[in-house]
């Protein structure tokens, strides 16, 4: 395997990238699942929460509850973000899914408004706020650590996987609240039924945790000489703030953009658009939660297409493209969701995942390629939950309160619109990482099978040809050709 102008090379084994990539994108699922069932039971938890206020009111409330999560991811990511560029990704990651499954399950045991009164909405929102603060640890950790598996050249295709464990988590979170309220009726799910999606995350958590914790270090931070980590002294090294906030604004700032495009779509379509159908279209709740768990199986089937095209055409033609899309298609989606039938509502909810689909396949990979191996994880943590605490989290209650403080169900669109301008700027600037390695980061080419291991045909080189370079656990550096 040859070096890339004298650069050194790391090569893995193929069955450990994989466990990686299935690690994090389960881990990930359990975590978006808890939004899924919190997204489609926004209804629900108003009247459970606020029962004494008016329907506009309580989705206000319940929305404010919502974007409060996301008010402490910052402090989430500045938390666990440095931490994982210190002791590592693995053992940080274990932790916040730990944290989330916990937190996700106790909302599930808080009494109702009715039983315990004002102190109801109290614990629901100190739960949301712990759900926040270990997701600030969560999304910037899990794409550092399959983008710092993943070959070069593979790396969009890869880290996709991780949005499809985002939407597998959501679809399945939003497909037991819709099969549960098919069986059971909205009055037991008002009474009784709404507990059981978030009880069932703590054993999907103990899944994640489980196999979280067997997996190794990524082989990028093990080989980081130049990190934070602690010295042969056991000395921890300075000035590991200063180089993740001031030696990379300029990184921060487009990183932060770019995750608002992102997030605005994402969270539009997938936290506001069921609430948008049923309280303010008036369609009934089931064809609301089914119309939007369509347009999410949709993305299911296809974001790892556009994580694929991102290696071959690039990050930022696919990122272009979808900024595009979400300016063009906006007012049309919106206008057809407003037509009142099933079909019209279907299309203008697919559009919108369309547009999203872009920056889901190739944002993943794109992401973790601003920032340097020693401080990736920290600053990509920081920048993507300062950019969705301003702007992701807050896109439900900031559309809520648009349209009923103007009366125009145009106003989510516009919304969207404005954050796709932005985005198109952050894409022009940002430079091409398709293909290329990590700042900081030695190449990785497409992982080989190691000599003796199980499991598929031998490759070419375990037939005939050895490598120069000894594995250490999975990972082989081999030598830099001068």
């Amino acid at each position: 395997m040859s070096e890339q102008q004298g650069q050194p090379t790391l090569t893995t084994q193929h069955r450990t990238t994989r466990k990686a990539v299935v690690a994090a994108a389960i881990g990930n699922a359990t975590e978006w699942y808890d939004f899924g069932v919190y997204s489609y039971l926004a209804v629900t938890i108003g009247l459970v929460f606020y029962p004494s206020q008016s329907s506009g009111v309580q989705l206000i409330a319940t929305f404010t509850t919502f974007a409060a999560a996301f008010l402490v991811r910052p402090l989430g990511g500045m938390f666990f973000g440095p931490l994982g560029d210190r002791i590592g990704r693995k053992r940080v990651l274990a932790a916040t899914m730990l944290l989330m499954a916990v937190s996700t399950f106790a909302i599930g045991l808080i009494p109702s408004a009715a039983s315990i009164g004002i102190a109801a909405p109290i614990l629901l929102l100190v739960a949301r706020m712990l759900q926040g603060f270990s997701t600030g640890g969560e999304y910037g950790g899990a794409t550092t650590f399959i983008a710092e598996y993943a070959p070069d050249r593979r790396r969009g295709f890869l880290a996709s996987w991780l949005e499809f464990g985002t939407v597998s988590g959501y679809v399945g979170g939003a497909g037991i609240v819709t099969v549960m309220t098919l069986l059971l009726g909205t009055d037991t799910m008002h009474d009784w039924g709404w507990r059981i999606p978030f009880l069932l995350a703590l054993p999907l958590g103990a899944i994640g945790l489980y196999l979280r914790v067997k997996l190794e270090e990524t082989p990028v931070f093990n080989e980081n000489t130049d990190g934070f980590a602690k010295d042969e002294e056991g000395e921890r090294r300075k000035g590991q703030f200063r180089e993740t906030i001031v030696g990379q604004w300029r990184a921060i700032v487009l990183c932060i953009g770019l995750v608002m495009v992102f997030n605005v779509n994402n969270y539009m379509v997938t936290a506001y658009m069921p609430t948008y159908l049923e309280a303010v279209l008036g369609y009934s709740s089931t064809l609301a939660l089914v119309v939007t768990l369509g347009a999410m199986v949709f993305m299911l089937l296809t974001v790892t297409l556009f994580g694929f095209a991102s290696d071959h055409v690039g990050r930022r033609p696919v990122l272009m493209s979808g900024c595009v899309l979400g300016i063009v298609l906006s007012l049309p989606a919106f206008w057809l969701l407003q037509q009142g039938s099933l079909w019209a509502a279907s299309l203008g909810v697919l559009a919108l995942a369309v547009t999203l689909v872009h920056f889901s396949g190739a944002g993943p990979a794109a992401l973790p390629a601003f920032f340097p191996t020693k401080v990736r994880y920290g600053a990509l943590a920081i920048s993507f939950n300062v950019s969705v605490a301003l702007f992701g989290g807050t896109t439900p209650l900031v559309s809520e309160s648009l349209v009923q403080a103007t009366g125009n169900l145009y106003s989510p669109a516009w919304l969207v619109m404005a954050a796709s301008a932005v985005g198109l700027v952050v894409v022009w600037r940002m430079r091409e990482s398709a293909g290329q390695p990590l700042p900081g980061a030695p190449a990785i080419p497409v992982p080989e099978r190691r000599p003796g291991a199980s499991g598929g045909p031998p490759s070419p080189r375990e037939s005939g040809e050895s490598l120069p370079g000894e594995w250490n656990g999975n990972v082989r550096r081999l030598p830099t050709e001068n």
